[in-house]
């Protein structure tokens, strides 16, 4: 069992950064990959970025790609997702992912574990 807590939604002005973190426990860390999924109001869950294991290799929706970036801490059992260049469309609630794989997934379904959720919003 993995349980994940994510932190650091908040307001936003557009133009703003904020970083997201996601502890994580229950599991060593750093035998799963971890990925950032975000859900808007009245919208499906979509994909935002993903990380391997060692965090060599990491994959962004090209919605965010060059604003955002994933890393990830394995000895504090920690990822996090900096986000810059905020928009309003980047308005959601984000939730971090950990999968018991290997290879890389954009797809929510192949994720094993899911936190809680953290609102970002941002204003115009």
């Amino acid at each position: 069992q993995v349980l994940l807590v994510e932190s650091g939604g908040g307001l936003a002005q557009a133009g703003d950064s904020l970083r997201l973190s996601c502890a994580a426990s229950g599991r060593t860390f750093s035998t799963y990959t971890m990925g950032w999924f975000r859900q808007a109001p009245g919208k499906e869950r979509e994909f935002v970025a993903t990380i391997s294991l060692s965090g060599g290799t990491r994959r962004y929706a090209d919605s965010v790609k060059g604003r955002f970036t994933i890393s990830r801490d394995n000895a504090k059992n920690t990822v996090y997702l900096h986000m810059n260049s905020l928009k309003p469309e980047d308005t959601a609630v984000y939730y971090c992912a950990a999968r018991l794989q290997v290879v890389l997934s954009t797809r929510d379904y192949e994720y094993d574990y899911w936190g809680q959720g953290t609102q970002v919003t941002v204003s115009s």
